[in-house]
């Protein structure tokens, strides 16, 4: 190999100094300044020695040099010799290749640090923000509601990283969300994955994080890849909450992420609500009235007046919130019983419209003996569920369903897809039929039988895109609310579905729950960003052990049609082992947004009930 030559080495040398960018540019380009100011002044002073007229020295000779340099169109109005004239013809030449070089690259390096500024790569010097890493369309339920949840606090701001563009993420946002209020959006483009890119949300400066599930292949590794990462930062860690598809990912996530992170299974809690939905009409809007920051919102409280009260009694401890359970040490139990003393180091569980509306009740409650009712519980019997459509988490909700039924009570599966009705070995209550039907054909549906049935469960179909997968699922729901009509045949309807925007499509249909599972999941983890805290309490309201959220019949807990207060309510399921949270109202059952559900009433407030009308409680079966 022969040997590098000095020309080479310089070249190189010059080669690598240009390309350090603008500045390195810059520098060339005024050490080319210099050498032409400095060689005109020569040949001027050479030349033209007593030129320009009043020259006073060397040092003036340099000082019409540079204006020439600097200001081209100055030669128009030189008087002298031809050799002076010349000189500074050259000069003035010189200075315009310099002038046009320098403009063009202050323009293209503003250019550069715009484009920077506009790919959103510079690190944010915020405090106490929550961060936001990953993109679905969850993050617009999440932004939304943190939103709200900041409403009352100034400066309060949402960070986002994702591999999408700044300006696309925030225009999609605005779009979507409309106005944050006091809340700030900051949104940076990177990779979630990356350390260099999660250094730019200053995370341990951060309130919170919030990891989400992308949609496309295999989404649990991407986010358990963010974990990763995430735990190998130095410094300071704030909380996580993950959200993730499959229950089977649990175990590597949370080895993945450690200690700080809380994960929520969308899988498993989307069965869970659909489940429940089936069986209790209106149990999602209530989870959603929960889980949202627009009602009723789920808060802990420390007992200072309630410490020694039983249970029982603290039902009635808050004029403005309804107590639900207590957190102790042990963990978090929902409508225990009722001569459950409340201890120092409990938390009492309240369903309040604000922390600051949390408000003690003066004096004893209002409580109308007379409008009391004793009623027994219906007995337990065998139920008939018709499952419509399969898709990964139908064998989940089965198995949950599994565990509230009565023993002997059926399930009938129809559905085309290859993989309905298997893995289901092992259920204890329900026996298992699998038909073969295309569920937005009518005649198909019609030859299910479907008035035979006290419950129907209409899933999306995984085979499809979720947008069109949401169209199919409209049309079955048309086609079962139009037998429903035609045949005078009543039975409970719940549908899952994809999109948000077409819930409103399908309140057509008259559906009894519409669970949109995205929309929960997204609301969830915006709760938890909140109060990490409340990760039990929901826990236990979507599990099938101990007490879960019922609507039942006000004719069970007062007499309808008379005036009571809702202390009155509280009291009559107090005396049943159960706590009242709210009531639902037949006649605006259809009415959107609440749907007829009225969560935590003032204890005071007179209200009638009818005999359609429910009251909502936590209850055991």
């Amino acid at each position: 190999m022969s040997k590098v030559t000095f020309r080479e080495r310089t070249r190189y040398w010059f080669d690598n100094t240009m390309s350090k960018g603008t500045a390195s540019l810059i520098g060339w380009l005024a050490l080319v300044s210099v050498g032409l100011i400095v060689v005109v002044a020569a040949l001027t002073l050479w030349l033209a020695p007593d030129e320009p007229e009043g020259v006073t020295g060397a040092g003036h000779v340099l000082w019409v040099a540079l204006m020439h340099a600097l200001t081209p169109s100055k030669v128009a109005s030189d008087k002298g010799s031809i050799a002076y004239m010349t000189v500074m013809f050259a000069g003035s030449l010189g200075g315009l290749f310099i002038v046009s070089m320098l403009v063009g690259l202050l323009s293209n390096g503003l250019k550069q640090k715009v484009d920077r500024l506009r790919r959103g790569r510079s690190r944010i010097v915020e405090s106490g923000h929550t961060v936001v890493l990953g993109w679905s369309d969850q993050v617009y339920t999440i932004v939304a509601e943190l939103a709200k949840a900041h409403a009352s606090q100034k400066g309060s701001v949402i960070a986002v990283l994702a591999e999408r563009d700044k300006l696309a993420m925030e225009e999609d946002l605005r779009e979507h969300v409309g106005d944050l209020g006091r809340t700030r959006l900051v949104c940076r483009t990177g990779r979630p994955t990356e350390p260099r890119d999660l250094a730019l949300m200053n995370l341990a400066s951060a309130r919170s994080v919030v990891v989400l599930s992308p949609e496309g292949e295999d989404p649990d590794a991407h986010v358990i890849k963010i974990l990763l990462a995430l735990a190998k930062r130095t410094g300071i860690h704030p909380p996580v909450v993950a959200g993730l598809t499959s229950s089977r990912n649990i175990a590597a996530a949370r080895l993945a992420g450690g200690g700080d992170v809380h994960l929520v299974d969308s899988d498993d809690t989307a069965s869970r609500l659909i489940v429940q939905s089936s069986r209790q009409s209106g149990m999602s809007v209530v989870c959603m009235d929960l889980l949202n920051f627009d009602g009723g919102e789920v808060y802990l409280r420390t007992p200072k007046k309630t410490v020694g009260l039983t249970y029982g009694e603290a039902l009635h401890a808050y004029q403005t919130a309804s107590v639900i359970g207590l957190l102790r040490p042990s963990g978090v139990v929902l409508n225990p019983p009722m001569d459950t003393v409340i201890k120092e180091d409990d938390q009492v569980i309240v369903i309040a419209h604000d922390d600051s509306h949390v408000r003690l009740a003066a004096g004893k409650p209002s409580v109308d003996e007379s409008a009391l009712v004793t009623a027994e519980r219906a007995p337990t019997e065998p139920e008939r569920t018709l499952l419509l459509n399969w898709n990964g988490r139908a064998e989940q909700i089965i198995r949950y369903l599994d565990g509230y039924v009565a023993p002997g009570s059926v399930l009938e599966v129809a559905a085309d897809h290859p993989k309905a009705g298997t893995n289901l070995a092992g259920l204890r209550n329900l026996t298992v039929n699998v038909k073969d039907c295309d569920t937005t054909d009518r005649y198909a549906l019609e030859s299910l039988g479907v008035g035979l049935f006290q419950h129907v469960i209409v899933l999306s179909d995984d085979r499809f895109k979720p947008h069109h997968s949401d169209t199919r699922t409209l049309m079955t729901l048309l086609q079962l609310r139009d037998m429903q009509s035609a045949l005078g045949e009543h039975y409970s309807i719940v549908s899952e579905m994809h999109d948000e925007n077409n819930r409103t499509l399908a309140e057509v249909t008259e559906a009894d729950d519409i669970v949109i599972s995205d929309t929960v999941i997204g609301l969830l983890l915006a709760q938890l960003a909140e109060n990490r805290h409340l990760a039990d309490v929901f826990g236990y309201l979507f599990d099938s052990r101990g007490s879960e959220i019922y609507p039942r019949p006000a004719g069970s807990y007062v007499k309808t049609g008379t005036q009571v207060t809702f202390s009155t309510v509280v009291e009559a399921a107090r005396r049943r082992g159960e706590t009242a949270i709210g009531y639902r109202s037949a006649q605006s059952r259809n009415l959107p947004p609440h749907y007829g559900i009225v969560l935590n009433p003032a204890k005071a407030e007179p209200l009638v009930l009818n005999q359609q009308d429910s009251v909502i409680v936590l209850a055991e079966r």
